[in-house]
């Protein structure tokens, strides 16, 4: 297990955890403070106390909301007028797309043609124009950049940009404000976005809990980055998990996870389907696979909770074939 960075000066913890605070701040009035929940039954399935932050029931049914709307509403305003793009395989696109139109701003989505058709879906109707991409014979970044060389538009990336980070940082920032103290705080890792906005938030204020970041068996390009030092990819992950089919984490979110994450852990494929379910019968929450990661390690025995565990439930944009299909499998819950 790779340890936090003990070089890390308390000042650089200091000015990131304030980009949190002001962001928190600017989000106060546009972003709901998802209700944390609470289950006797996993409290004893896992021997701990569990409190889960809903982010599924954030506007546009995820975290991303924080980032996206942090992230704009530091633009220029004519940077605003020129339009934004971005690229995302669905909960970052709707977050933008919102985002973009509560600031009167034109929105323009990169996003993969085999992505969930309720995230597309919602991202059209929120605003934004939609651009289809094959992830086998075309590259996103290189669609947006002639983009942004074509018209001028401002790029918000899903999770490598301080300001998006900042924004994400709010939920644990929540969290602790609620709860006060928490000996272990469990977060879904795609992109690392909300990973490394969490534990600046936890780190800043409980240095003494352990964050761990959680991602598929399958895209574990996080898991082999942490234990290497070095940044890994792994190009299409194929997991049930879309919001965590990213091939890499980002230069910065690395580097900040590198310096205030104790620990990420994989889960199966199996293990992100039984979660799902244990949180749609057990809690009445609809958590889409992603959101779903944390509660999978613990259900698993991947990850050994202690005391007062906190887990971030990142989203609930699951499209109805996928939900029927997992809840349709025999379950043990």
């Amino acid at each position: 297990m790779a340890a936090v960075n003990q070089d890390l000066s308390y000042d650089a913890l200091a000015h990131w955890f304030s980009s949190v605070t002001d962001a928190h701040k600017g989000l106060h009035t546009q972003a709901h403070r998802t209700a944390i929940v609470t289950s006797r039954t996993l409290n004893k399935r896992v021997n701990a106390e569990v409190f889960l932050k809903c982010e599924n029931l954030q506007r546009i049914g995820a975290f991303k909301f924080r980032g996206a709307y942090n992230a704009i509403s530091r633009l220029t305003p004519a940077q605003r007028e020129r339009g934004i793009v971005t690229h995302s395989s669905g909960n970052h696109a709707q977050a933008v797309a919102l985002a973009a139109s509560l600031f009167d701003a034109n929105a323009t989505v990169i996003m993969p043609a085999d992505a969930p058709t309720i995230k597309r879906r919602a991202t059209e109707q929120y605003g934004a124009k939609v651009i289809d991409y094959d992830t086998q014979s075309a590259r996103r970044e290189d669609i947006t950049k002639e983009l942004i060389d074509e018209h001028g538009y401002t790029l918000i990336p899903p999770f490598d940009h301080p300001n998006v980070i900042a924004g994400q940082g709010t939920a644990a920032l929540e969290l602790f404000e609620d709860l006060e103290s928490l000996d272990m705080l469990l977060v879904p890792c795609g992109g690392g976005g909300l990973l490394s906005g969490s534990a600046i938030s936890a780190k800043a204020l409980n240095p003494a809990c352990k964050v761990i970041g959680i991602e598929p068996e399958q895209a574990d390009d996080a898991v082999r980055s942490f234990r290497s030092g070095t940044l890994q990819s792994i190009k299409n992950p194929k997991t049930i998990a879309d919001g965590t089919r990213t091939e890499s984490l980002g230069e910065i979110t690395f580097e900040l996870i590198k310096r205030y994450v104790d620990d990420i852990q994989a889960v199966s494929e199996q293990a992100i389907m039984d979660a799902v379910r244990f949180l749609f019968y057990r809690t009445k929450l609809v958590v889409e696979p992603s959101g779903a990661l944390g509660v999978a390690a613990l259900l698993s025995d991947v990850v050994k909770p202690t005391g007062r565990v906190g887990i971030i439930l990142s989203g609930g944009n699951v499209d109805g074939e996928t939900m029927c299909q997992t809840l349709k499998q025999e379950s043990a819950q």
